[in-house]
């Protein structure tokens, strides 16, 4: 029941990460500055500059935008068409991802046996992962730009010092909720595909033996056999143990003879 519920948890959440990402591929503002909004006259004109993956645009005071789309696929700024990249590579895995983490889920009666629904889990929490990261490396290309410009010492002519816009905060969200999914998946069927051995390793003087729960097989081919110098039983003979309990009894008898000859 506590594999269902972490699985299931780990499937929402990844799928309301891609989401994330996938809205702010057609979200506005993803760069912006504002130019104007100064004092000094009755009329204060405000303008904003902004730009998204598919188009630059300006806004005036009045609410009129007028935009300029990207030119054709090999004529964009070259960064732009990295972060469209990426993007889309990262969509993609998330796609195959999605699809192999719902059919080896628990709670699913598709995918066959435990066993391969726990290996297509495994590479669904793989393909989320990569395209999580995938995802992160767009953003932060994209942040790398605006910071770039806007902390340089000096510009040219013209350029502008952009701020991130919103849809890059929803975008970082998304990927950490995408990648934190992956991990739920993994934990849950880790231990399943990959168990640790339960042989533990017993050193003994210079000889290292098996635990006796692995049959009693030492590293080498024989068996273990314990000396007998421990008193421990080896066939039908008594064992020294027996002995020296015989010894104990007989004890006793001795000191009242010698106490009533005293």
């Amino acid at each position: 029941m506590r594999k269902r519920l972490i699985q299931v948890f780990g499937f929402l959440i990844s799928t309301l990460g891609w989401l994330f990402v996938l809205c702010t591929m057609a979200m506005d503002f993803w760069r912006i500055v504002q130019i104007g909004g100064q004092g000094g006259s009755y009329i204060i004109k405000v303008a904003w500059y902004w730009s998204n993956l598919w188009k630059d645009c300006f806004t005036d005071s009045t609410a009129v935008t007028n935009c300029r789309d990207f030119p054709v696929l090999w004529s964009v700024t070259p960064y732009v068409q990295g972060v469209r990249g990426l993007l889309m590579c990262g969509l993609t895995l998330g796609f195959f991802g999605a699809i192999f983490s719902f059919v080896g889920m628990e709670c699913t009666y598709i995918g066959g046996a435990d066993k391969t629904k726990d290996k297509l889990l495994l590479a669904g929490s793989v393909f989320h992962l990569v395209g999580g990261i995938s995802d992160i490396a767009a953003y932060c290309l994209y942040i790398n730009r605006i910071a770039r410009t806007t902390f340089a010492a000096t510009l040219e002519r013209g350029v502008l010092r952009y701020d991130i816009g919103t849809p890059i905060f929803l975008g970082l969200v998304g990927s950490f909720f995408i990648i934190l999914g992956a991990i739920l998946y993994a934990i849950t069927v880790y231990r399943v595909i990959f168990p640790k051995s339960t042989a533990q390793m017993y050193a003994y003087g210079t000889r290292t033996y098996m635990d006796p729960r692995s049959g009693g097989r030492t590293l080498y081919t024989g068996y273990y056999r314990p000396s007998k110098q421990y008193g421990t039983y080896m066939g039908s003979g008594r064992s020294s143990s027996s002995r020296i309990s015989k010894l104990s009894q007989t004890t006793p008898e001795k000191m009242s003879e010698r106490d009533a000859f005293v």
